[in-house]
């Protein structure tokens, strides 16, 4: 039978999104500070698994650990190349009990890693350290929220495959709470005028982004997005598949919402149509030398 993708209506997890949105940035930075330094911001990323999120390996001292989200048993587990382990529960608790708890993980673990202490992309951000704001944990919002990027993370993977250009793999941005995919011509790029470093230092090159985000404040539903960097002019006019698909001026890119595809009769197929007209349409609005890249 055809895999059944979930609902994901916002209102009814904005909490728990806003909190585990702040855990996973605690654990984010924890690979920033760890991992090599990547164009675009490549090595902060955590990754899907078939149980939740990874920061994937990170190095310490000659040897490894990484940290993951398990979103089927609801345990944070860090694995050590040595060997330890260490796990906390998933569960209703302030963001500042959090950070305290995983610092502590770490310590019994002998690792030792300071993170700046204010999360990112987020409005009116409270330091984790003080942050007793946030504390809401639906195991049952936070399972449905990893089955979908579990689903739309094997299909952008369909789509990212035959690409011959430079691009990244799919990611899952813990500033933006979103899964993303973007490819680049190679070639550089302005960052936006008056762009704060996050973007002075990630929008310096020629790109299409795909994404998928929850939702938030902006655009209060889940939805995939598509996004092609110079703007050229006359990208708005450009028509989109599935016909559910639109420009959004606000955002300033493609979208169609999740329960547009999700209740498609074939989610799949929507999604890699979605993927594929807007690269089409994209790229070529963009000048883009799809005989090389693809």
């Amino acid at each position: 039978m055809p895999q059944s993708w979930p609902s994901l209506p916002l209102a009814q997890w904005q909490d728990t999104k806003d909190t585990l949105q702040l855990y996973t940035q605690i654990v984010g930075k924890i690979r920033m500070v760890l991992a090599p330094p990547e164009p675009q911001w490549a090595h902060v990323t955590l990754y899907v698994t078939s149980r939740g999120l990874t920061t994937s390996p990170m190095p310490y001292h000659g040897e490894t650990f990484q940290i993951d989200f398990d979103f089927i048993a609801h345990k944070l587990i860090v694995n050590k190349s040595d060997g330890k382990v260490g796990s906390l529960n998933l569960e209703a608790r302030s963001v500042a009990r959090f950070y305290e708890c995983v610092m502590s993980l770490l310590a019994d673990l002998r690792i030792s890693v300071h993170i700046t202490p204010m999360p990112q992309e987020v409005p009116d951000p409270i330091a984790f350290t003080n942050d007793t704001t946030h504390s809401s944990y639906s195991a049952e919002y936070v399972h449905r929220f990893w089955h979908v990027l579990s689903l739309i993370d094997s299909t952008f993977k369909r789509h990212r495959a035959p690409f011959r250009g430079r691009h990244s793999p799919v990611h899952f941005f813990w500033g933006g709470f979103d899964l993303a995919y973007t490819r680049h011509t190679g070639k550089p790029a302005s960052p936006p005028p008056n762009a704060n470093f996050l973007y002075r230092t990630s929008m310096d090159v020629e790109e299409i982004y795909s994404g998928f985000w929850p939702g938030d404040a902006r655009f209060p539903e889940p939805a995939l997005a598509c996004y092609v960097y110079p703007k050229p002019p006359d990208i708005e006019r450009r028509v989109l598949r599935p016909s559910t698909a639109f420009w959004n001026a606000q955002l300033g890119l493609f979208i169609v919402r999740y329960e547009d595809i999700r209740t498609a009769q074939s989610p799949e197929d929507a999604i890699l149509e979605f993927l594929s007209s807007s690269y089409e349409e994209c790229a070529s609005c963009a000048g883009w030398d799809r005989a090389v890249l693809g």
